[in-house]
């Protein structure tokens, strides 16, 4: 079986060096839809609202690895985006840092950070919701995780559920600048 697994995720890795483009499946739709509401969470706790999924096999032998959601201001730590929580995780739960038979799903396009930590993981596959077009290094900004400069390469599926995931973060932003109005106007008073 996981001779099958490893094969499988090499053959998806040649598929994404050779440019070949992948599109999202339904095991990507309920991940996404898992993500959106750890997104919600952050959101709640005051964290931009970015969550994360790492899961390996497809549809009913889909398997969650680990969970997580953005935790930089609770924890005030720089790193702590959803993706490398949810990396970290992952690796320590099959004790292995190789993640090549894994998909990670997340709300948001990866900054450079954590695009980096993708290609460093090995990551199999890379699902993300809304573009980013001020810090997205995997499709706006730049392209890290499909770099011929490095050693691992993955084609990302780019927009599920974008609309969701953008509306997720425009709600949150229009609500943080409404309470900072509020703040600055009884300063005044």
């Amino acid at each position: 079986m996981m001779r099958l697994r490893r094969h499988r995720a090499l053959r998806l890795a040649l598929r994404a060096r050779n440019g070949e483009r992948r599109t999202a499946t339904v095991t990507d739709r309920r991940m996404m839809r898992t993500a959106l509401r750890l997104a919600q969470k952050a959101a709640d706790e005051g964290e931009v609202p970015v969550g994360a999924v790492v899961y390996r096999g497809d549809g009913d032998d889909a398997e969650i690895l680990a969970e997580a959601h953005n935790t930089r201001e609770a924890r005030r730590d720089p790193a702590g985006h959803a993706e490398i929580t949810v990396i970290a995780a992952a690796a320590k739960r099959i004790g292995d840092w190789r993640l090549t038979e894994c998909t990670l799903v997340v709300t948001l396009e990866p900054c450079i950070m954590c695009a980096g930590a993708i290609v460093n993981a090995r990551l199999g596959r890379l699902v993300y919701g809304a573009h980013d077009p001020k810090a997205g290094a995997v499709a706006s900004l730049y392209r890290l995780c499909e770099d011929q400069r490095l050693n691992h390469r993955i084609t990302p599926i780019g927009g599920l559920m974008a609309r969701h995931a953008s509306a997720q973060l425009k709600a949150f932003f229009r609500e943080r600048r409404r309470v900072r109005k509020q703040e600055r106007q009884a300063e005044r008073s």
